[in-house]
């Protein structure tokens, strides 16, 4: 299988984390429930491939993302190497109450930048949102738990336009103090440039959020998502969320499309010199794996050319 020349390029860093997203973000978009041996088969091939931090599942209420009321289930199938991480979404203190009874250890929550998409996604305001999912944050922490945090809606919103950067600080910012080791910022649905970028991770920082506390979460709606990745890199962050074979959208965000693909953003980080332990052509093939049992191609470039 063909891979990139590597050439490397100053101000980036060594090695990059890639939080894969695919079982959880990738496949709660899609309409036909996937049968959970398929699920834990695809976990299984990620972690074989490389992956070493998987998001695996939501404890979400199942009226709201019936792909995932399986996560109970899902997880009791896995048998996961050592060192492979395997964190899973909790929207609420019920949510939480299940993923301890499923023995889990790294948990993440999901805040919204924006009033509106707190109305529609989380049934909160944006003030409101921390009064539910705070104690959830203090009681993770209480039992041990790494908590990540989620800031969608950093870029744009559908309903509201442009996001102020400020406000997006405001709502991260608050996150780190409740706890929460990590940032994830969400350009949920894939609007961002890359001035954008670097202007949202300078705020953090002028915020007193250090940049090795933020991760990015890119879609790749207009296709900007690599070159965004590309900035934040040279901004200092090291860690970048991915979806095997672009799985994924957003529920509640009809303009939201598929994820960055775990595929294409390897194939750039290997062809810079960076490393992640990632096994490209093993999770190429995992991926044409996924989109049979999906019955439709994967829309991952990489994938595509490398496949083909």
């Amino acid at each position: 299988m063909r891979k990139p020349q590597r050439a490397g390029a100053e101000g980036l860093p060594s090695r990059v984390t890639i939080y894969e997203v695919g079982p959880r973000d990738g496949l709660q978009n899609e309409d036909a429930i996937v049968d959970v041996t398929v699920k834990a088969e695809f976990i299984r091939r990620l972690a074989d491939a490389g992956l070493t931090t998987i998001e695996t599942t939501s404890f979400v209420h199942p009226k709201w993302v019936p792909q995932l009321a399986d996560a109970a289930e899902l997880l009791a199938t896995l048998d996961l190497p050592d060192g492979v991480r395997a964190p899973v979404l909790v929207p609420n203190e019920r949510g939480l109450d299940r993923a301890l009874e499923a023995g889990v250890r790294e948990i993440a929550i999901f805040a919204s930048a924006t009033e509106t998409f707190a109305t529609k996604n989380l049934n909160s305001t944006l003030d409101e949102q921390f009064t539910m999912f705070g104690p959830t944050i203090e009681r993770a922490l209480d039992e041990g738990l790494a908590v990540r945090g989620y800031v969608s809606m950093c870029y744009g919103d559908p309903w509201e336009g442009d996001v102020q950067v400020d406000q997006v600080v405001k709502v991260g910012a608050r996150l780190v103090e409740l706890g929460c080791h990590e940032l994830s910022l969400g350009d949920t649905i894939g609007v961002a440039t890359p001035g954008q970028v670097i202007n949202l991770i300078e705020a953090f920082t002028a915020a007193g959020v250090s940049v090795d506390k933020l991760a990015v979460h890119f879609h790749d709606t207009y296709g900007q998502a690599l070159a965004n990745t590309l900035t934040a890199l040279r901004e200092g962050v090291t860690t970048v969320d991915s979806s095997a074979g672009g799985l994924g959208g957003c529920p509640y965000a009809e303009s939201a499309t598929g994820n960055l693909a775990t595929e294409d953003l390897l194939w750039q980080l290997d062809g810079l010199g960076i490393e992640t332990g990632v096994d490209l052509e093993k999770l190429v093939t995992t991926s044409v794996w996924m989109a049979e049992q999906l019955g439709k191609p994967s829309p991952s470039r990489v994938v595509q050319a490398l496949a083909g």
